[in-house]
């Protein structure tokens, strides 16, 4: 796929001040799209605007859960493709707080997708973002998409909702829908701390002994996010010729590790491979292992990772650095 297939398209994306929606915008502006955000909520710790991309983009202010506002920004900007990775992604929050997360992740899907329903002669292309939580618990691994939605805790159900309702969809009113359901996503611009990769590197950063919240054995597959915006743009320039019914892909690398083992490769990429973390086991309500095949995207897509972890997370720790550089402050507490 050229840089100048997104040349000139019309293009939202909801959820973008998060780690991969600020990413996904840089890549579509740099390519030449005009790019739409989807903002409720601007931290100015976030990518979109540390690296200048927010300035690049036209921004609506408004929630998912707000139907109107959606529309506003679909309609009023003309986009032709919609990429829907606005979420509430934290699974402890979720657990805290099922009715928002829901809204969020159930009621924020729909009203994209059916706001793309209204407006065949505006919408081309609809990607919406799940998760290998979607899954649920299964004795089968890895994931294939042909695995049954079957989520159970809240966060699993929502994107489980949300991927479901994609499909409903494209089946029924034919609408050019694609979901991608990713594992753990790390890299630059992932201000969510209760993460392994983000925490890790704070309390490194900060002189302080790291916490695990979990008992360090829950396996994952970690991807870093500039493949997974290559995984989105992929699936979006698929929908050209979009197949009838819809499509899911999983996206990972196919290498599953286990929390202590992220760990410390964390702590080698840091430079402190001696630092013992704090283990609490208190994740006891998370799926034990998940890990997904992606042959699919790389057979039908062309799609492979190309950041290997100790790469990608030594370029992670240097963009914490360099933020906690630019306003100790803030990042003190």
């Amino acid at each position: 796929m050229t840089s100048d297939r997104w040349a000139g398209e019309r293009v939202l994306v909801t959820g973008a001040t998060g780690m991969v929606g600020s990413a996904v915008c840089r890549r579509l502006v740099d390519a030449g799209a005009h790019v739409v955000a989807l903002v409720l909520d601007a931290d100015p710790s976030s990518d979109l605007i540390r690296s200048g991309t927010m300035g690049r983009t036209a921004v609506v202010h408004g929630a998912l859960e707000d139907l109107a506002a959606v529309e506003r920004a679909i309609v009023g900007h003309e986009v032709t493709t919609l990429v829907h990775l606005g979420a509430q992604t934290i699974v402890s929050a979720a657990r805290r707080a099922p009715l928002a997360t829901f809204e969020a992740n159930i009621r924020g899907t729909y009203d994209v997708l059916e706001v793309a329903r209204r407006h065949p002669d505006l919408v081309r292309r609809v990607v919406v973002a799940s998760s290998d939580k979607a899954y649920g618990a299964s004795d089968s691994l890895p994931y294939v998409e042909s695995h049954p939605l079957a989520g159970r805790q809240p966060y699993e159900v929502s994107k489980s909702c949300a991927d479901l309702i994609a499909q409903s969809y494209a089946t029924t009113y034919g609408l050019p829908v694609a979901v991608a359901r990713c594992g753990n996503i790390y890299g630059p611009g992932d201000l969510n701390w209760s993460r392994i990769v983000p925490g890790t590197v704070r309390s490194l950063l900060r002189g302080e002994r790291p916490v695990i919240r979990s008992d360090g054995t829950l396996v994952r597959d970690y991807l870093h996010v500039d493949d997974v915006v290559d995984a989105y743009l992929a699936l979006a320039a698929s929908l050209d010729d979009p197949p009838p019914g819809g499509v899911a892909y999983n996206f990972s690398d196919e290498s599953p590790r286990t929390v202590l083992e992220v760990y410390a490769a964390v702590c080698q990429a840091a430079g402190t491979a001696d630092v013992e973390p704090e283990v609490l086991g208190l994740a006891s309500d998370e799926i034990p292992s998940q890990h997904l095949d992606a042959s699919a995207a790389r057979e039908r897509l062309g799609w492979r990772p190309r950041v290997e972890l100790g790469d990608g997370l030594r370029r992670t720790v240097d963009w914490y650095r360099e933020l906690f550089a630019d306003d100790p402050v803030r990042f003190d507490a």
